[in-house]
């Protein structure tokens, strides 16, 4: 389940996440820098010219089937001007339930990250590193959540492709 045009629209999901990495800058270029398998990498110039590295990826398997959710992503982001390295990010597509955590288990290893929104975070840069580590490693990643409305769901990513798309997107934002 790559992420496609005809899947989710990615002209809008890149200009939302511009926006949210950007804060208020104006997206002046994106680019594909390519498809791997299961995982897409891009760079990202902002008006200012401030450049950002991220890969994405859409999770094969959502469950509970038939919740009412928006859209879900995973996250990996290099924004060298904000001296940022290895962001994890996911986006759940539904509200998460105040003060929770969401886990990842990426082959038997978890990880746990903070929620706000409809987004969850790595709790600080080594557990970013950490996370990485482990996706690059893994097969597959199944994200545990829940929802402000008690629903817990369990979303599963495929790894293939990932050590190659952030391969591509690491070298196109060097440290």
């Amino acid at each position: 389940m790559r992420l496609s045009a005809k899947r989710i629209g990615l002209g809008a999901l890149i200009a939302f996440f511009a926006v949210g990495l950007a804060g208020n800058a104006f997206a002046e270029t994106k680019k594909l820098l390519g498809t791997y398998q299961d995982w897409d990498a891009f760079t990202l110039t902002t008006d200012n010219g401030q450049k950002m590295c991220y890969v994405v990826s859409l999770p094969k398997e959502m469950a509970p089937k038939g919740v009412n959710r928006g859209q879900t992503y995973l996250t990996v982001t290099h924004s060298p001007a904000r001296k940022v390295r290895d962001e994890v990010n996911v986006i759940a597509g539904y509200t998460y339930q105040k003060s929770s955590e969401v886990t990842f288990d990426i082959g038997g290893e978890k990880k746990t990250l903070f929620t706000a929104g409809d987004a969850a975070w790595a709790y600080d840069p080594a557990s970013d590193r950490a996370i990485v580590a482990a996706l690059k490693k893994g097969i597959t990643l199944t994200v545990t959540g829940k929802s402000s409305r008690g629903t817990t769901t369990h979303d599963t990513y495929s790894l293939r492709g990932f050590s190659n798309a952030y391969a591509s997107a690491s070298a196109a934002c060097p440290s």
